[in-house]
């Protein structure tokens, strides 16, 4: 469908591109990769037609309509969000306008036998074939439906798009352009602004969308769900791997082996011509061969290896300070601005070492709940944290109140304290500030560098309590992977929003979810989290689609029980079954530690050692108590399955 022949683009004498060529075809699902400034967001305009190439040329069938979603635009305003997502059908508003002309003209004209009467019959008939063929019929339908997937409530249908954050307005933008249904949809960054349930519902899109998707996205999870091929942009050239991200990942590993390895057996030719050229070039009876010698090197093609982006952001936290072992308690808690109700009566215990992730959409108080715990804003009830809590809160746009005018290296030197003031400029490294970029001012960093800083700052005092909201926005997914193990390494207690599922999985195994007005605890990680709210969202859509919704509400009640049990037993049936799962982890330990133990005391003389140590039997036998106690819990839990 669309053509990209022997593209070059070039900024002040730098080839972005290099003569690159490529073909999207029909129900492509595309991934653009690459380090950050290799050109993605520039490709993605070049297959838009919203920039042209340098030389080459990018070839869109008339017939072909392309979708574009960019990262950052303009917003329309003066209209209510269902009215805005509407102009997505401007084609049908066009055509039912000019067919209430033709059934006009067709009541009030009698020359009926005349060519120009026939034509407006001819018109008629065509527009309302196309109409049909469109779906004119159930554009509100549609229009609802996709709101809703992505995360809209059928009472802000009618509010001003005005009263909305840039994240919606992003959203009624992506709303209008799956409405579209065009050819090739290309999205920049397209989960940027989504919360978990909604990046799900547009994967489950995807699935069924029948044009094109050419992507860019930090979101490991969605890359793989969604894209079937990957078309790395590297030094000016691209490489296309028809596989998923993770997978092409592997292969561009072994693609850098096999140029590394050719570039030395190359080097290594070069070398020993080099050589016989220097022994001979001086020798008249060997000149001729020390010349055909330097020809050959002066022909030969270099074999380059690729500059992959292996830079990422390296660290550890520091060792947290001592705390008791509730960290924070919430009883009863909640929180209205004016008149709108967030959340109300939540109630837990967060105790030491915990990682725990809020989840749920976005307004529903996840990141007011971090605000509480903070002591940011005032709020019902009561939320404290435990004995000798030391707290440290990343906030969702933590970057933006850093001091613009400071320079990079000032940012953190005067927040550094101790031993830490005298490593400053290595922590700085650390977040690949090196250089001359610890002396850029604050104003002219890029939004993944601010994001970067702000890290920084959290490892400037050994806090026992971390409260991330939103960490990943602006990193890249290596950046990401590195962040998230620094967090599984570190000892104190997180807790964390996030809608990044590959960075919370295996990093938070409890989960609160803030759902209608409620908190709810769910024992299992994000994954099974995510197939509970799957099954719940099926349940519902089987509701929907009984019409159940025509049915009073005291019938309904009793229509829709069945449903309603199922659906929560299958959610308790994954919580047992993720317990079950840690708890076999947990035997399986206990049983390799008991079992090394027991064959060191099998040995005489490492048995007459380690019983002169008095503790060695109390850690021995502890060790055994715990087994017991975890095979008690396993055959509870599996009790409860059958």
């Amino acid at each position: 469908m669309v053509s990209v022949n022997n593209v070059t683009v070039s900024f002040g004498g730098y080839n972005l591109f290099d003569n690159v060529s490529f073909l999207i075809n029909p129900k492509d699902r595309i991934g653009l990769a690459g380090k950050n400034g290799a050109g993605k967001s520039t490709m993605l305009k070049l297959l838009a037609g919203h920039q042209s190439p340098t030389k080459g040329e990018v070839t869109i069938p008339k017939d072909c309509k392309i979708g574009y979603l960019p990262q950052d635009m303009t917003h329309q305003h003066g209209r209510t969000v269902f009215e805005e997502t509407e102009t997505a059908f401007a084609e049908i508003q066009a055509m039912q306008i000019r067919l209430d002309e033709i059934n006009h003209q067709l009541e009030t004209r009698t020359d009926y036998e005349s060519d120009a009467y026939m034509k407006l019959i001819e018109d008629l008939t065509e527009i309302n074939t196309r109409l049909d063929i469109v779906g004119a019929s159930n554009t509100t339908e549609e229009i609802e439906k996709i709101l809703i997937g992505l995360g809209f409530e059928r009472k802000e249908f009618s509010r001003q798009t005005s009263e909305f954050s840039g994240g919606w307005r992003m959203r009624i933008e992506l709303a209008k352009l799956l409405l579209q249904k065009p050819d090739v949809l290309m999205l920049d960054e397209p989960t940027n602004h989504l919360d978990i349930e909604a990046i799900q519902w547009l994967e489950e899109f995807m699935e069924t969308f029948s044009g094109a998707v050419v992507l860019i996205s930090h979101d490991k999870t969605f890359l793989d769900t969604v894209t079937k091929r990957t078309i790395e942009i590297v030094n000016q050239k691209i490489y296309d791997y028809r596989t998923n991200y993770s997978h092409y990942l592997e292969l561009r590993k072994e693609r850098k082996e096999q140029q590394e390895n050719a570039a030395k057996n190359q080097q290594r030719i070069i070398n020993q011509y080099e050589t016989l050229i220097d022994k001979n070039r001086a020798k008249a009876s060997k000149a001729a061969f020390a010349q055909s010698l330097i020809k050959k090197l002066d022909k030969m093609e270099r074999v380059e290896v690729d500059d992959l982006e292996t830079a990422s952001v390296r660290f550890r936290f520091p060792a947290p300070a001592h705390s008791g072992k509730i960290v924070i308690t919430a009883e009863h808690a909640g929180k209205k601005y004016g008149e709108k109700r967030i959340f109300s009566d939540a109630n837990f215990i967060i105790t030491k070492g915990e990682k725990i992730g809020l989840v749920g959409r976005n307004g529903e108080g996840k990141s007011t709940m971090m605000k509480m715990i903070a002591k940011k804003i005032p709020f019902e009830g009561s939320v404290q944290l435990g004995h000798s809590v030391l707290m440290g809160y990343f906030e969702q746009d933590q970057e933006e109140k850093l001091n613009l005018d400071k320079t990079v290296f000032e940012t953190i030197d005067e927040l550094a304290v101790g031993d830490v003031r005298r490593q400053v400029r290595s922590l700085l490294g650390s977040f690949l500030f090196g250089g001359e970029d610890i002396d850029k001012k604050v104003k002219v960093l890029s939004g993944g560098e601010r994001g970067r800083l702000a890290l920084c700052k959290l490892l400037l005092e050994p806090y026992n309590l971390l409260l991330l909201d939103e960490p990943t926005n602006h990193l890249d997914i290596k950046s990401k992977e590195v962040l998230k193990q620094a967090l599984m390494d570190y000892e104190g207690t997180i807790v964390m929003v996030s809608h990044d599922r590959d960075f919370m999985t295996g990093l938070c195994d409890r989960l609160f979810e803030f759902r209608d007005g409620h908190v709810k605890e769910y024992l299992c990680d994000i994954k099974e989290f995510m197939e509970i709210r799957k099954v719940e969202r099926l349940n519902q859509l089987d509701l929907d689609k009984s019409g159940v919704k025509a049915v009073p509400v005291a019938e309904k009640k009793v229509t829709s029980t069945s449903d309603f049990e199922a659906a929560e037993k299958k959610k308790q049936q994954i919580q047992i079954q993720s317990q079950i799962k840690k708890t076999e982890e947990n035997i399986e330990r206990l049983e390799a530690e008991i079992k090394l133990l027991d064959e060191k005391l099998a040995i005489p003389a490492s048995y007459e050692e380690l019983t002169k140590d008095p503790q060695f039997f109390n850690g021995y036998n502890k060790l055994k108590k715990e087994l017991e106690s975890e095979m008690g819990k396993w055959e509870e839990l599996s009790s409860k399955l059958s």
